[in-house]
């Protein structure tokens, strides 16, 4: 009984390395002509967006964020906006892929008007804004032209840095007393601190910050099932430091379902910060997050999930799935042979989901996005299925991580 028991598993896991394969293969062919439908329709999206760079009613420059359907024009937002570094950090990922000098100049102007956000300390996203966009300019022309811009973008973050809680302050004034708001979101920031760490003239304090916030999140931040909270109120009181005093359901369903692009953000920061650090904690972390994802019974079997794990049947969001294929594809280069490839087989499904009529857009469709089926923040009723800056960036570098495994 158990020779057969043991035959009929190695055939199961035989089987499934085919299928694995096939989908790898099927995905590497599909990538010349997925990337040259996404460079023509970023052309078309730049030449909508450009004239409008200007039109901010505060005066300040405006980047795309998403599609504006009513007005047929693109969602133009502030440079000031959390989301504005997406924009250009497609563009680096375009110029990578094409090698089109296009992508290159336009992927330059719209990294420069981002410069102001370097001394912006009035939230956590500066990460998001600066490193997507400086970050990228800088791996991808190699050069140190720019570091001087994410040094000072670093001290901005870190300066929201509280000591006594060893966290990252996400959302609100420094000096609050009473609220003390971390996202899981803020995850995907610390990269830029992890790098400029690295820079010439960097701090060393910069990567102790980041990794830090990492563990207290690690900590607080999840329930025992690797499912994420969407906000946490720490409390700061001596004798209560550190405790949670408030959970919020911010962009989620509820306060004990797991809203599934931060869980996707999680699954790509931890996947980072192992890569930074080399800490097994994290490398550990980052498995019990996906297995929470991928293994979830309302996951579809297409791998988009739903714009929150416990809302079966109703938005996928396409957001969420680009970045955790991104995250997924990274954490499989970390780990040996079935336990990697698991996390490397999902991200594949999702990617060719994503490249899918399902959810990528013809030309001229969706204002020329990528993606389809987006969900930025339902509870508030705001951009519901609609394209997203955010997913097309991750969907992009997802797709450059997979060509160079």
């Amino acid at each position: 009984m158990k020779t057969t028991t043991c035959i009929f598993a190695a055939m199961a896991s035989a089987i499934a390395f085919a299928d694995a394969s096939s989908d790898e293969a099927k995905l590497k062919a599909m990538l010349p002509d997925v990337f040259a439908k996404s460079a023509a329709h970023y052309r078309a999206l730049d030449a909508a967006a450009t004239p409008l760079v200007d039109k901010g009613e505060d005066g300040m420059k405006q980047v795309p964020h998403g599609w504006n359907a009513k007005e047929g024009k693109p969602d133009m937002r502030s440079i000031k906006w959390w989301t504005s570094g997406h924009y250009p950090g497609s563009l680096w990922y375009l110029y990578e892929a094409t090698g089109d000098e296009f992508f290159k100049e336009r992927a330059v102007a719209w990294t420069e008007i981002l410069e102001p956000n370097k001394s912006d300390s009035s939230h956590h996203d500066t990460g998001f804004m600066m490193y997507c966009s400086y970050g990228n300019a800088r791996r991808v022309l190699k050069t140190d032209k720019y570091d001087g811009i994410l040094l000072e973008t670093a001290g901005s973050l870190s300066s929201r840095f509280n000591e006594n809680l060893g966290l990252i302050r996400s959302w609100g004034d420094i000096n609050d007393e009473k609220d003390f708001l971390v996202i899981p979101d803020n995850m995907m920031n610390l990269e830029l601190l992890e790098e400029a760490a690295k820079i010439p003239g960097g701090e060393r304090r910069f990567a102790d910050v980041a990794r830090s916030h990492a563990t207290k999140t690690m900590a607080h931040h999840f329930r025992a099932d690797g499912g994420t909270y969407h906000v946490l109120n720490y409390d700061q009181r001596p004798g209560f430091r550190g405790a949670v005093q408030e959970i919020r359901r911010g962009q989620g369903l509820s306060c004990e379902t797991a809203w599934s692009r931060g869980q996707s953000w999680a699954i790509y920061g931890y996947a980072m910060m192992y890569r930074e650090s080399k800490d097994p904690a994290y490398l550990a972390f980052a498995q019990k997050v996906s297995d929470f994802a991928i293994n979830h019974p309302n996951m579809p079997e297409d791998g988009v999930p739903y714009w929150d794990f416990g809302a079966p049947g109703e938005e996928r969001d396409s957001s969420a799935a680009s970045i955790m294929a991104s995250g997924l594809l990274e954490l499989s280069t970390f780990l040996p042979g079935e336990k990697g490839g698991k996390y490397r087989a999902f991200a594949v499904k999702q990617l060719l989901s994503l490249c899918s009529d399902a959810y990528f857009a013809k030309p001229g469709e969706n204002g020329d996005w990528l993606l389809r089926h987006g969900v930025g923040h339902k509870p508030a009723g705001s951009e519901i299925d609609t394209p997203l800056d955010y997913g097309d960036s991750s969907f992009l570098e997802a797709l450059l991580r997979f060509s160079r495994l």
